[in-house]
């Protein structure tokens, strides 16, 4: 991984067999972030995704191995005061199945790098976006 500064973004690239998020994480933890908003594409190997249900309170898994095109990434990082830090991202896939174009999408679990991914990381400026524990859903929000 390698990034740089340009103004108040900083741009990150993630190389071959890295995990995505937590080199967000690394540069976040690096730098001071505490709270912050992420966009990427890329070329994965392998991504776990998920889809949460509201009613049962649990994310259901998927896993995809092979050449993953990472169309779209978009997330948030967050400071959870003694919690740590809380990050949120959904992402889109499109890979091949035989002669099948096919997509993935839904809330990030994790993805590794299969040749590389470009990441545009915007802290907030002015602030921070801190996170709550939500008493119904069971995950957490943003909070001010």
């Amino acid at each position: 991984m390698d990034y740089r500064h340009f103004g108040d973004a900083v741009y990150i690239r993630v190389d071959k067999d890295e995990e995505i998020v937590s080199s967000i994480l690394d540069v976040c933890a690096k730098e001071g972030i505490k709270s912050a908003t992420f966009s990427g594409i890329g070329g994965c190997g392998s991504a776990e995704i998920q889809v949460f249900d509201p009613d049962a309170g649990t994310f259901s898994t998927e896993r995809h191995e092979g050449v993953l095109e990472l169309v779209s990434l978009n997330g948030n990082v967050v400071d959870g005061g003694d919690d740590g830090t809380f990050w949120h991202a959904h992402a889109l896939f499109s890979f091949r199945d035989g002669e099948t174009h096919c997509v993935a999408s839904g809330h990030l679990k994790s993805a590794v790098v299969r040749y590389t991914a470009e990441i545009d990381l915007r802290p907030v400026i002015g602030g921070v976006i801190g996170s709550a524990p939500d008493p119904v859903t069971g995950t957490r929000f943003w909070s001010f």
